[in-house]
């Protein structure tokens, strides 16, 4: 059995699809969530699923507080679900391979820097795009460029607005990513 770690900066969606499909399964357990900010709502979902919580903050996740913290608690796989912050080379070096994060869209487009949530999906609105998706690939040292293990695709109407392409990103996102998690621990 792995241990599983969700560092999350947001209201945690992902997060809690993940520790629901986690209660179940033999292959992990997530042992903690961790965010970067002590009013996010992650950390409310993480309580009702009994699973400890750590607040930290950037310079924490800088100068190694937040690596330290997960091999306190023993884990074997980090899950990035809607965490903000680029990782630092020291965190990525004592998890290699073994830290995934999920983008909401099909990279290599709508990537990097800035490209979360809303903005990317007002970019594929912009650039009046007919299909969006999610990536799921492996953390490296730049933001979104690790290597891609799964993407699924969902079609979109230009009468979309920016709220309906993330609905239906959010339901590939819900539906997928505990899965892919469970494939590769």
């Amino acid at each position: 059995m792995k241990n599983l770690a969700i560092l999350a900066s947001g209201s945690g969606t992902n997060a809690q699809k993940i520790m629901e499909y986690f209660q179940s399964s033999t292959k992990g357990e997530v042992v903690l969530v961790a965010s970067n900010k002590k009013d996010a709502l992650v950390l409310e979902r993480a309580k009702k699923f009994n699973v400890p919580t750590f607040i930290f903050s950037k310079s924490d996740l800088e100068n190694g507080v937040v690596t330290a913290a997960l091999k306190k608690n023993k884990v074997d796989f980090v899950i990035l679900a809607g965490f903000l912050l680029q990782l630092p080379l020291g965190l990525v070096r004592a998890f290699p391979d073994q830290i995934v994060n999920i983008h909401p869209a099909l990279l290599p487009n709508y990537g990097g820097k800035g490209m979360y949530g809303m903005r990317v999906h007002q970019a594929v609105k912009n650039a009046g795009d007919e299909e969006t998706g999610i990536t799921i690939h492996l953390v490296n040292e730049n933001y979104d460029e690790g290597k891609i293990i799964f993407q699924a695709a969902v079609p979109i109407d230009k009468k979309d607005s920016p709220e309906q392409i993330a609905d239906k990103v959010h339901f590939l996102e819900h539906k997928y990513y505990p899965n892919v998690i469970e494939s590769l621990i």
